[in-house]
C-alpha cells in the first residue's frame, strides 16, 4: 500500500488548514499543531521546507506565521512532496527503478514491468492533483 510519511500529512494538513483560513491571514504552526494535535517540531520543520520552496510565505516577529504563496489550485501534490521528501513522486515499490544493482531480482522479476506502469500513472496523479481538490 502506498503510505505517505508523517512530513507530507503534516504538510498536507497545514496546506489544507492555510487554505481554508485564507485571504492573507496569517496562521501559525503552534495554531496548526494544537487544532489538529500533532507534533509541533516535525510541523515547524515542514513549514520551513514548505517556505523555502515556495509554496508558503513565512513571517517572522510576535504577528509572525504562514499564509499560502500562491492560489491552492496552482499548488501540486507533486511539488509538495518534492520540497518535503527531495523527490516529486513515492514509490509504490522499492525497486522501481531500471537499473539492476537496485533489486536482487532484477533479470527474473515479473511485475516490474506491470508496477512501473501504475507507478507512471501514480506519478501523473500526483502532478495534476492541486491542493484546492483536497479542501
Amino acid at each position: 500500500m502506498l503510505n505517505f510519511s508523517k512530513k507530507i500529512e503534516y504538510g498536507l494538513i497545514a496546506l489544507r488548514y492555510i487554505a481554508l483560513i485564507g485571504d492573507g491571514n496569517i496562521v501559525t504552526a503552534k495554531e496548526i499543531s494544537d487544532k489538529y494535535k500533532i507534533s509541533y517540531e516535525l510541523l515547524a520543520k515542514v513549514l520551513q521546507k514548505l517556505a523555502k520552496a515556495g509554496i508558503i510565505n513565512s513571517f517572522y516577529g510576535v504577528n509572525g506565521g504562514y499564509t499560502l504563496a500562491k492560489s491552492p489550485e496552482k499548488i501540486k501534490l507533486s511539488e509538495v512532496i518534492l520540497a518535503l521528501e527531495g523527490k516529486s513522486n513515492i514509490s509504490i515499490v522499492t525497486c522501481n527503478s531500471d537499473q539492476p544493482e537496485s533489486c536482487t531480482i532484477f533479470d527474473r522479476c515479473t511485475i516490474k514491468t506491470p508496477l512501473n506502469k501504475i507507478q507512471s500513472v501514480i506519478n501523473n496523479m500526483f502532478s495534476e492533483i492541486s491542493i484546492s481538490e483536497i479542501l
